[in-house]
């Protein structure tokens, strides 16, 4: 399982704001390129968000499935990526003094990718997802005014 940290200069809810306005996966999921729809109910349990992956011509269409949502403490979600598999994301988000320290937690858990020994999947999963909490920490900090 890769983890990742990031403290931004936001509060929780700006985080979570971010992650509620489905529109914005691509913009700071590393890989997804576009939304093609958005389940009414996003970001309710159980609720989809229909995105794609890769680089034009080689796109997949695919869905991510919200797990879990309690703002702005916890998020799981389950994201397809497939030929390679499925994984399981999870977003936690604690308070600080000065804005909020994310976490995210990130593991293969069906398909290809789940056979896959730790030490081979994780690395690569650690470097995508420090690009994933940059942006999305641009993404929450833009809506907090603490941009640079």
């Amino acid at each position: 399982m890769s983890t990742n940290y990031r403290r931004l200069r936001c509060s929780p809810q700006d985080v979570f704001d971010v992650l509620a306005d489905a529109w914005l996966f691509p913009s700071w999921v590393v890989g997804a390129s576009r939304m093609r729809s958005v389940d009414a109910a996003w970001p309710t349990p159980g609720s989809k968000l229909h995105h794609s992956f890769g680089v034009w011509p080689a796109l997949l269409d695919d869905e991510t499935t919200m797990l879990e949502w309690d703002p702005p403490r916890h998020a799981v979600m389950q994201p397809k990526g497939w030929p390679i598999g499925e994984a399981l994301v999870t977003i936690d988000v604690k308070p600080r003094a000065d804005g909020c320290l994310v976490r995210i937690k990130e593991k293969a858990v069906k398909g290809p990718g789940a056979l896959l020994p730790a030490s081979l999947l994780d690395p690569p999963l650690y470097a995508r997802n420090v690009e994933t909490l940059k942006r999305l920490g641009f993404l929450a900090e833009g809506r907090a005014g603490n941009h640079d």
